[in-house]
């Protein structure tokens, strides 16, 4: 199994459009320690021809001409892009889908809450439905994708939830502290090839870790997880934000409760974080930031890394 990582940022990307943070500032001046990266998401393949992207980002034609195992290859009109699959309703992992509309069989994977929302909003309707499917996923139930005609692509996806909240432009302060959150608006996926058995875990978006959470990934291979902020109050303390990593629904990587902590002890061979703010040093190759999570065993995704399982 091959995934690419496609964009490693989070919303906004990095440098983001509006940011002149330092951090943004050296990724404009094209500091080496520094370099940009484009806004969340992977592409996974058990072949290396057919692909699934996980999540499709607002930068996502800027990834497909950036990324050749994407390129058309056939005839006149052809893509190696056979479905999208869609943690969340986000929009830095919705508005891609924008960039498919070219009447191209794909298949469009989520949870019903998220498949509700994209009907709710007819500027989805340019995904031709004669072309383009939007299929129901579940959680907890094991789904093997397929390519638009029915064959397998041999990798098998498990969807559970994973502490998080609504989108932001979906939260409904009238219904209390979680804005009207429900189980499917935040997921994480166990992913598997079933021709060799090899798997990883992909969590964007994580609000806390748990106990059933922390046993459910003990002893993974791999997994690619939400690297949004160094602290909790990062964009504040920086002056670049007024809201916590908690409020919008992400777990920090430092800290007594944070990722690094959360995730030490539990016998994951790679951990990769992925979803990384503008703001956070991690982002810099010479940072302290970067060293001390370098030396935990983490590693910082960018775009265009490639792992095979």
């Amino acid at each position: 199994m091959r995934i690419r990582v496609l964009g490693a940022a989070a919303g906004g990307g990095y440098p983001q459009w509006n940011c002149n943070h330092p951090n943004s500032r050296r990724a404009r001046q094209s500091d080496p320690a520094a370099p940009p990266r484009t806004q969340s998401s992977i592409a996974v393949s058990a072949s290396g021809k057919d692909w699934c992207l996980f999540n499709a980002s607002p930068d996502l034609r800027q990834q497909i001409n950036d990324n050749d195992i994407l390129h058309p290859e056939k005839g006149l009109r052809h893509s190696p892009i056979m479905g999208v699959v869609l943690t969340n309703a986000d929009v830095d992992h919705v508005a891609g889908l924008l960039n498919l509309r070219e009447s191209q069989p794909l298949r469009i994977h989520a949870t019903q809450r998220v498949l509700d929302v994209l009907a709710a909003n007819s500027i989805f309707n340019v995904l031709n439905p004669a072309f383009v499917s939007r299929e129901p996923m579940h959680l907890d139930k094991p789904l093997e994708l397929l390519k638009p005609d029915g064959d397998p692509m041999n990798i098998r996806i498990t969807p559970f939830a994973v502490p998080g909240k609504v989108a932001l432009w979906l939260e409904d302060e009238s219904k209390g502290d979680n804005f009207g959150s429900v189980d499917e608006d935040t997921i994480a996926l166990h992913v598997e090839d079933t021709s060799n058995g090899k798997s990883f875990y992909y969590m964007p978006a994580c609000a806390k870790m748990t106990t059933e959470l922390s046993a459910r990934i003990a002893g993974a291979e791999l997994i690619f997880f939400d690297g949004t902020l160094w602290v909790d109050d990062e964009m504040i303390r920086d002056g670049v934000g007024v809201k916590t990593g908690r409020r919008m629904g992400h777990l920090s990587v430092s800290g007594e409760d944070g990722a690094l902590a959360a995730l030490k002890n539990l016998g994951i061979k790679r951990k990769i974080f992925i979803h990384i703010n503008t703001t956070n040093p991690i982002l810099l190759q010479n940072s302290e930031e970067r060293k001390l999570i370098e030396d935990a065993g983490w590693e910082v995704s960018h775009d265009g890394m490639e792992i095979e399982l």
